[in-house]
């Protein structure tokens, strides 16, 4: 049986992954596909891919268009979630900011350099007019209970991660959203390691018509909207209005949208050429 390795966050949007793991279904196509949960999100899973730890990764597209310009030797394979991700800006709760504009010239607390965290803090400046190189500052904080801690402590000022994730930090009284961003492209994608994909393509291809049965079918599950809430302990109606702004995708990202990300990237001094759609992505 071959073994893989795959790389995503542990939240919600990739429980089709779980749900098709548990029930043995590329088992059933004799792959050993192992899931690894990256807790310091994209920034973490692109070091995975470029050291060879893993062979696959559900991530964030701005994040692994920026690592594969970077040198990241991978390929985009499809999109996954077609919605944006809609980021919450967060301050903590007792903190004297209250609005986006009181943030600005503020620390962000972001999990790496070149994650979503540290990319989207860009694309949140360029829609507030602040100037790119005065209004933004960093403090690395590695992944979310780093951010609790550093928010906490005044370590930073702000985080931005995804809203309905960050939502029960919010209820408890941790976390205080003062905005939202959403991502201006479709939030997730499925990169492959070009020298795995060189090796084991029909594997991959394998891989993807498995998940893309379930992900198609992903809202109509019996009950879905409660294993979602208890699994990820969320509540109920944060799930459902979840789920009303999802939108999985079994295609691959299209050269019109793969250009406006570069586009984006490139007006945020974040990428410092544009590449050819071809040498971004992979047609299985």
């Amino acid at each position: 049986m071959k073994l893989i390795n795959i790389g995503g966050v542990p939240e919600h949007f990739n429980l089709a992954w779980y749900l098709t793991l548990r029930d043995g279904e590329y088992k059933a196509e004799g792959i050993n596909l192992r899931w690894h949960d990256y807790h310091g999100g994209t920034g973490q899973m692109c070091k995975g891919l470029r050291e060879g730890s893993i062979d696959m990764a559900v991530i964030l597209t701005e994040g692994i268009v920026k690592d594969i310009i970077a040198g990241n030797p991978s390929k985009i394979v499809q999109t996954y979630t077609q919605s944006p991700l809609i980021w919450g800006i967060h301050v903590a709760a007792d903190s004297e900011f209250k609005t986006i504009d009181d943030i600005k010239g503020t620390r962000a607390a972001i999990s790496r350099y070149g994650s979503g965290s540290h990319l989207m803090a860009y694309v949140n400046a360029k829609n507030n007019d602040w100037n790119l190189e005065k209004d933004l500052e960093f403090s690395v904080i590695k992944n979310l209970d780093g951010a609790i801690e550093g928010l906490t402590n005044g370590d930073a000022d702000y985080f931005m991660w995804e809203k309905f994730t960050t939502k029960p930090l919010v209820d408890d009284g941790i976390f205080r959203r003062i905005g939202n961003c959403p991502s201006p492209w479709p939030c997730f994608v499925i990169a492959v390691r070009n020298d795995f994909l060189e090796h084991h393509e029909e594997d991959v291809r394998t891989i993807l018509e498995i998940i893309n049965n379930t992900t198609s079918e992903f809202k109509n599950i019996p009950s879905i909207d409660r294993t979602i809430a208890n699994r990820y302990e969320q509540e109920l109606e944060d799930v459902r209005e979840w789920l009303s702004l999802t939108e999985w995708s079994q295609e691959l990202i299209d050269k019109k949208t793969l250009n406006h990300v570069q586009d984006e990237l490139l007006h945020l001094n974040i990428i410092p050429e544009k590449w050819d759609y071809k040498d971004l992505v992979y047609k299985l």
